[in-house]
């Protein structure tokens, strides 16, 4: 693996701003993403895929053809081109620390941020590998552009060397993942393929198997607004009703802030408003459908009792499903992780079966009957002015994309017709 080249593009990326912006209006939901998608369309052709295009919703669509004669089954490959709109990816400065000596990392930009050892423990097992982090004053993007890196530059190996049998291979790039609306646009049928693999995920060696269960909770309070100099047994201020609600939730339970594993949270984490109404956005997150059902009647519960304080204020909850746990889906193409096990058992490598506490496109992409689950990448601290990745990390990736290639081409699929692939005409 070109260690090296996958760096290049990794850094070249990430200088790219590609913010996701609010959802409901142009989509994607930032320029940047038309632009990192125009440069991938050439960077995919040249690393020997054919039917490459970006299309009218953004996103970017490939096939590597397959070197094997028998009908092997189609696989395909997945990360996104947004960012999170957490912290900023205007101005990214990657900062490449080569042979980390091991410590914490002062950011360069921002002297106040630190990389700490005692916040990130897995800099202990990386002493000597190569590291890019932010100068401190935007996150690096590493969510989601490792995983671009590393596709891109797997297929380049592929194509570079044809000695390896293997099937088809799709590749899919998403776009406004950040914001919960990544398959949006997207037509399984068109993607063609048995399985899926997110390259989204925190580390090395980890398949993500299972995901929160996940909906969006939006609380409107409507009040009535009058001039404060009349407002006595008039007003009905919603900032207050809203304030109510909010400081209601549970605080020492159920937030993220102090649950952890496989415990749900609601977290609210958007606010807006006036007097005559205010909104807030809210998260409900478990591994749990019922337990999910029970954050929102909670919610509705609050409302009530909200109302029941304040004649004259309402309070509207309106929950809006985003994505499932994804353990059943994978549960109905048992190859979809049994295969990564041989992969990664060729390559002579532990692999831990994790879970994950958020969702990933695969999570959408399995409810839409593409079982996907989610593969490591190096991504560390994401979302953050401490975001950092690991370039080892990232090639331990790419070698895996060529090995699950290899151990999906000796599958074989009846419904293929011999050395064909399929196209996105």
């Amino acid at each position: 693996m070109n260690s090296e080249r996958l760096l290049e593009r990794f850094l070249r990326y990430v200088r790219i701003d590609t913010t996701a912006g609010a959802a409901g209006g142009t989509y994607p939901s930032s320029a940047g993403q038309w632009e990192l998608g125009k440069l991938l369309v050439y960077e995919l052709t040249e690393a020997g895929l054919v039917d490459v295009r970006q299309d009218s919703w953004g996103l970017v669509w490939g096939t590597l053809p397959a070197t094997s004669r028998a009908a092997t089954p189609t696989i395909a490959f997945n990360a996104h081109l947004d960012t999170s709109p957490e912290t900023t990816g205007a101005g990214v400065q990657p900062q490449v620390i080569r042979d980390y000596r091991g410590g914490d990392i002062r950011l360069s930009g921002d002297p106040r941020q630190v990389i700490r050892v005692a916040d990130n423990p897995e800099l202990a097992g990386l002493i000597g590998k190569t590291l890019v982090t932010t100068d401190g004053t935007t996150l690096l993007g590493a969510d989601d552009k490792s995983g671009l890196a590393v596709i891109v530059e797997a297929l380049a190996f592929l194509h570079e060397h044809p000695e390896i049998e293997h099937g088809p291979i799709r590749v899919l790039f998403t776009c406004d993942e950040e914001i919960g609306h990544g398959i949006d646009h997207v037509d399984v049928a068109e993607l063609g393929a048995v399985v899926c693999y997110t390259l989204d995920g925190a580390g090395a060696g980890q398949i993500d198997v299972e995901t929160f269960s996940a909906d969006l909770a939006t609380v409107t309070v409507r009040g009535v607004n009058i001039h404060p100099s009349v407002a006595k047994g008039r007003m009905v201020n919603a900032l207050r009703g809203l304030g109510d609600f909010l400081a209601a939730l549970p605080r020492a339970r159920m937030s993220p802030e102090t649950t952890a594993a496989r415990e749900g949270f609601i977290h609210p984490y958007f606010c807006e408003g006036g007097v005559a109404q205010a909104s807030a956005k809210v998260l409900l997150r478990d591994f749990d459908e019922a337990q999910l059902q029970g954050q929102a009647q909670l919610l509705r519960d609050l409302a009530e009792q909200v109302v029941a304080r304040t004649p004259g204020l309402e309070v509207e909850v309106t929950v809006e499903p985003q994505y499932r746990n994804l353990s059943a889906g994978l549960a109905r193409e048992p190859r979809a992780v049994a295969l990564v096990e041989r992969a990664m058992a060729r390559l002579n490598r532990p692999l831990e079966k994790t879970i994950i506490r958020g969702g990933t496109d695969g999570s959408l992409l399995t409810a839409k009957g593409v079982p996907t689950p989610n593969l490591s990448t190096g991504e560390h601290n994401p979302h953050s002015p401490l975001e950092w990745t690991c370039l080892e990390e990232m090639v331990a990736a790419a070698e895996l994309i060529v090995e699950l290639a290899r151990v999906w081409g000796l599958e074989r699929d009846p419904t293929a017709a011999s050395g064909t692939i399929g196209t996105n005409g």
